[in-house]
């Protein structure tokens, strides 16, 4: 089961602004985003990322001491225990695939036809939407607006672990989720949680959330938010669990009355005291 607050019903036809809502960006034109960047191929890879450091670069930054991925040596592992680890991800081509992977194979609804080219287009406007919201938030940023996490498993000896799950944390401020927060003026909002079919049920999604308290204890944020279906009692217990409570719900013109899911907003307040 894949946790995020939305579900894509038909990949391909999903508006920009659905897309960009329930994966946390502002409003943009994905598709043109996309035939800029590169093409799709081989199940929705892209030829070019303006973030990637080639192996070359990597090695004479190696060979400078100098650390290619900076976002994980400003915070190394979020999250560090037997079964699991979490970090941010590295802004490479090769693991922004992988992330895009994660959240295609998680979110994707088999179609009875042409399945193998809608996932296509699905991963593709995933990556677009990873690559948007980094843009909004650049490496060498003194302020931090989001984080892609990503977990991988603790006992893995391969020098290139594969990423088996993935969730997005993004600074928001949005007024009707205000309301709930006493004395905030913003706030990390947590999406995008996917996790790998064969690595489901094992507690990859509750490392990932753990990694969410320990970036928003580093950031220094006293809540994190996110949404989930009424009726998905998997993912409601998951959030629960982790110390999540339900202060909201969509109003039933928005949701019931037209045919949607109903949502309910969960919020939990973080002790930013234990990241000093």
């Amino acid at each position: 089961m894949a946790h995020l607050h939305h579900r894509l019903s038909i990949a391909i036809k999903v508006s920009e602004k659905e897309f960009c809502c329930r994966y946390g960006g502002a409003k943009f034109d994905s598709m043109n985003f996309i035939k800029q960047r590169g093409r799709i191929k081989n199940r929705g890879l892209m030829h070019t990322c303006s973030y990637s450091t080639s192996a070359d670069q990597q090695r004479k930054l190696a060979a400078q001491d100098v650390d290619p991925n900076p976002r994980i040596s400003e915070l190394g592992y979020l999250v560090n225990d037997v079964d699991w680890q979490v970090r941010r991800m590295a802004e490479t081509e090769h693991e922004m695939r992988e992330v895009a992977s994660v959240q295609a194979e998680a979110f994707h609804q088999p179609m009875l036809l042409f399945d193998d080219l809608f996932f296509d287009f699905f991963k593709a406007e995933v990556l677009a939407g990873l690559l948007y919201r980094l843009k909004g938030s650049p490496p060498d940023s003194v302020i931090n607006r989001y984080a892609c996490l990503v977990a991988e498993q603790s006992d893995n000896q391969e020098v290139e672990k594969e990423v088996v799950g993935v969730v997005d944390v993004t600074v928001d401020r949005e007024g009707s989720v205000l309301q709930h927060l006493p004395g905030a003026k913003e706030y990390l909002y947590v999406s995008g949680i996917a996790v790998l079919n064969r690595f489901r049920r094992k507690k990859v999604a509750t490392a990932l959330l753990k990694a969410c308290d320990s970036l928003s204890a580093i950031w220094g944020f006293d809540y994190l938010v996110l949404r989930a279906y009424e009726d998905d009692y998997g993912a409601r217990k998951l959030y629960s669990n982790a110390g999540y409570k339900v202060v909201s719900g969509d109003l039933p013109w928005m949701t019931s009355w037209i045919g949607r899911r109903r949502r309910v907003l969960m919020v939990k307040q973080t002790d930013t005291r234990s990241a000093h």
